[in-house]
């Protein structure tokens, strides 16, 4: 997992990975520590497709950046499944599990 703080970065991890999976991660909000641990748990077992996270309390404009550019109201914690430039899947909350990770992304 690569951590992300600037849309230029973000550039550059879409254009080098057509397929990768994007969270969006508070520091201050115990639901998206939950969710992160189960992301990171996921990650842990996934090698195939890249991730990439950010901090939104330290990258604010960024995670505006990537609700403007797929067209999904931002939330936090969030995850997307990116795939050829569009948001094939996407989740929040308590909704963020393992499980639901490998549903929708290996399948």
């Amino acid at each position: 997992m690569n951590k992300l703080e600037t849309a230029e970065q973000l550039e550059k991890a879409l254009s080098e990975n057509p397929v990768c999976i994007l969270f969006k991660h508070s520091l201050t909000c115990p639901i998206s520590q939950g969710a992160f641990q189960e992301f990171q748990a996921y990650m842990a077992e996934q090698k195939e497709v890249p991730a990439f996270y950010l901090y939104v309390q330290d990258a604010r404009p960024l995670s505006n950046e990537i609700a403007e550019r797929f067209g999904i109201r931002h939330e936090s914690p969030q995850v997307l499944y990116v795939k050829n430039g569009s948001v094939i899947w996407n989740e929040s909350h308590w909704n963020i599990t393992q499980k639901s990770l490998q549903e929708h992304i290996n399948s």
